[in-house]
């Protein structure tokens, strides 16, 4: 490998490592989306919710003074009782009250399910980019950039899953939920889709041939022919 694609390889890998870090810490929190019914009036208990790919914490929150950005319950930092329950994804069971209704259930497990994709193409785009490195093996960097361009996909199209499954729980009267916004697990996975994907096409780019500045250059480069 060039000395000048190596430098480039390795500036696009430590970006890449940014984005696999915002990856995983997406995957393994549960701050997605925070819920909350209306508040009517104070020196009540009422109950939060934020949620992730895996499990849903309920939190109880007795409320003195009126949240300053609604009318919602919270905001969750305040102190309260904590529950966190795991989603049964992939176990049948009675349908619980919230997550486990069927339709909602599905969206889960299809979010959760998309996002193992992204991480085995992360892992795919690893191996490659690190064989990459050894000497001769240039050709490595484009199944690379192909697998982190497919996780980054992957990602955001969890990531617009979970946006519809808050919709229809908000949307729908079998809820309590009111009010909700996105936290900062969401938004790791929206900066892990920008980071892998365009990572990904950038690998894909420095792997392409080098192209002749203008027509000469590729004749100059010929061997000569023999003479007679």
């Amino acid at each position: 490998m060039l000395e000048d694609k190596k430098t480039k390889v390795k500036i696009t890998f430590l970006v890449i490592l940014v984005g696999i870090s915002s990856m995983l810490a997406a995957v393994v929190t549960d701050h997605w989306a925070v819920l909350s019914p209306r508040v009517e009036r104070l020196n009540t208990t009422c109950e939060a919710a934020h949620f992730g790919l895996w499990r849903l914490c309920k939190k109880s929150i007795f409320i003195v003074e009126e949240d300053p950005q609604g009318k919602g319950c919270g905001p969750i930092s305040l102190p309260g009782v904590k529950n966190c329950s795991y989603f049964k994804h992939f176990t049948s069971g009675e349908e619980a009250e919230v997550f486990e209704v069927k339709t909602q259930k599905e969206y889960n497990i299809s979010a959760a399910a998309i996002a193992i994709f992204s991480l085995a193409f992360m892992t795919l785009g690893s191996l490659c980019l690190l064989g990459a490195f050894g000497k001769g093996r240039d050709y490595l960097l484009r199944p690379a950039g192909m697998f982190f361009a497919f996780a980054g996909l992957c990602i955001v199209i969890s990531v617009e899953i979970m946006r519809q499954s808050v919709k229809r729980m908000i949307d729908s009267d079998e809820t309590i939920w009111i009010e909700y916004y996105y936290s900062w697990s969401f938004a790791c996975a929206c900066a892990a889709f920008t980071l892998l994907f365009l990572s990904g096409i950038s690998l894909l780019i420095i792997s392409m041939p080098h192209m002749p500045r203008n027509p000469w250059e590729t004749c100059m480069d010929a061997e000569p022919e023999p003479i007679d």
